[in-house]
């Protein structure tokens, strides 16, 4: 893990010689750099939670309660509570930082607590890896940290359970995050064990990335650099829609030119929702892995004349990303899209995503995308698949899923996967393209997929992804390997986004 990305939070620094905040709360009238705590007993501590704590605690609560993903609960939880841009900072990397770390908090916690962290109360323990997180790995003061994470604890779960989470951080601050780490390292029984806790991953996960690399042609000593990437705090990737957005927004505010391709920008976050053009949907937030690849599905040469302009479709539309862009690509070149989603409220979120695109040009099918109508078979030039699979690959973006996912998931959607991929070949007239993209660079849901389709079907062949995605990025990512390309966060600053191309043959009925 290492120190978190965010300076020290400017309320917490010495204000004219004192350690406290312009509305005179977390305050330590001593200077010296020794650890110094209140020693106000916990009934006398303040029952007010910070606001910023309080958005990182329910996004916690949200995840572990509900089963909601952090990135959706997080910026409604920010605007409810009103927080500033630096406030809103501070909660991102609190909730985002004690998910990424939560495996390693609680390695440290069961050692600083009298029971099995299963018999704690749920609220408990996701207070405790706040507070561990911002003990060990965040530049907040050791005393705030304590004082504040205590009063959280008064405010949203009650006294007596204060009093553990006083006792048990007071654990924890014993040791910096290094010492802890030395000793749940020297206790691991392998180095992907060691690797595991060093880094937040689990175990299962640390061996499937070593095997990606190696799949994907790269060398296995590259897994520290790539668990490394895949805890650091992700920039914010920004899309216009060609022809129809542009970023003068954005660059206006701060942000910065992408650059791997065109018409992104990287931004440093907050509430981006204040944006005209974000709220008015040309402007879009997304990871320019996943540009790169709608873009060469959209690039890759096709066969044959198409006299009344090509028709593309997404097979998996939802929640709309690729789809937006796929569709502002299509009316810039004549084509249309039919974007296909199973799920009817994520089918609206696409709509949603595709209203700044001129409306002859696209439109919604909810439905399974393996069971298209027989009219529909045979009739697209460009298709892309981008099947649901583990998400390994957005691991840096989604830090709660590395702890929810299992190996039965990746084993459990292969079968899912390949008919998806089918029923996109399927789809495609002669002589067009599919794209099969996935967010994940494990084997058994790249590599293996393209092979088995390969050997089960005489009627595609595979084209140089590889040569497509540079050809639309603004400079070489050597990201190709046996005819396919997968980027990687730590080499391209991108999710872990997988590209096979397929180019469907021409049959004898044909």
């Amino acid at each position: 893990m290492g120190p978190g990305l965010l300076g020290q939070r400017g309320n917490e620094v010495l204000v004219n010689g004192s350690r406290r905040n312009e509305r005179g709360r977390e305050r330590n009238r001593g200077t010296s750099a020794r650890r110094q705590f209140s020693q106000q007993a916990p009934s006398q501590r303040s029952r007010f939670a910070d606001p910023a704590r309080l958005v990182a605690f329910e996004v916690l609560r949200a995840v572990s309660r509900d089963d909601a993903y952090a990135n959706l609960v997080l910026p409604a939880s920010i605007r409810h509570h009103r927080l500033d841009r630096r406030d809103a900072g501070f909660a991102t990397e609190l909730a985002y930082g004690a998910l990424r770390g939560q495996g390693t908090y609680d390695a440290i916690l069961a050692r600083c607590v009298d029971r099995s962290l299963d018999r704690l109360d749920t609220a408990v323990l996701d207070v405790l890896r706040l507070g561990a997180h911002q003990l060990l790995a965040m530049r907040v003061p050791p005393h705030a940290a304590l004082n504040q994470t205590v009063a959280l604890t008064r405010a949203v779960v009650g006294a007596g359970p204060a009093s553990l989470v006083n006792a048990v951080l007071r654990r924890v601050s014993e040791r910096g995050l290094e010492d802890w780490l030395a000793d749940l390292v020297g206790a691991a029984s392998d180095d992907v064990e060691a690797a595991a806790l060093r880094h937040a991953h689990p175990a299962w996960i640390v061996r499937a990335l070593r095997q990606s690399l190696v799949a994907h042609g790269r060398a296995v000593t590259e897994i520290e650099d790539l668990l490394e990437a895949d805890n650091a705090a992700p920039v914010v990737n920004l899309v216009a829609l060609p022809g129809i957005g542009t970023l003068d927004e954005a660059l206006h505010d701060g942000a910065t030119p992408g650059e791997l391709v065109e018409g992104s920008a990287l931004s440093a976050g907050g509430d981006l929702g204040r944006w005209d053009a974000v709220r008015g949907g040309t402007l879009r937030i997304q990871d320019v892995g996943s540009q790169l690849v709608a873009r060469a599905v959209a690039a890759a040469p096709i066969e044959g004349t198409r006299p009344s302009g090509e028709r593309w479709l997404d097979l998996c539309a939802g929640p709309g990303g690729k789809a937006a862009l796929l569709g502002a690509l299509a009316a810039e070149r004549g084509a249309t899209l039919l974007a296909n989603e199973p799920a009817e409220h994520r089918a609206e979120l696409v709509r949603r995503a595709l209203r700044p695109v001129p409306e002859n040009v696209w439109s919604v099918r909810t439905g399974d995308g393996r069971t298209l109508a027989p009219e529909l078979i045979g009739t697209f030039d460009r298709v892309i698949v981008d099947v649901p699979c583990s998400g390994l690959g957005a691991l840096r973006r989604r830090p709660e899923s590395r702890w929810r996912r299992t190996p039965a998931d990746v084993a459990e959607l292969g079968p899912l996967q390949r008919q998806l991929l089918d029923a996109a070949i399927d789809a495609t007239a002669p002589g067009g393209v599919v794209g099969y993209v996935t967010c994940s660079p494990h084997p058994a849901e790249t590599v293996a997929v393209v092979a088995d389709a390969l050997r089960r079907r005489a009627d595609v062949k595979t084209l140089d992804a590889g040569v497509v995605l540079d050809a639309v990025a603004l400079r070489p990512l050597e990201a190709a390997h046996d005819g396919t390309a997968q980027l990687w966060p730590h080499v391209h600053g991108t999710d872990a986004m997988f590209l096979a191309l397929f180019r469907k043959l021409p049959t004898e009925e044909s």
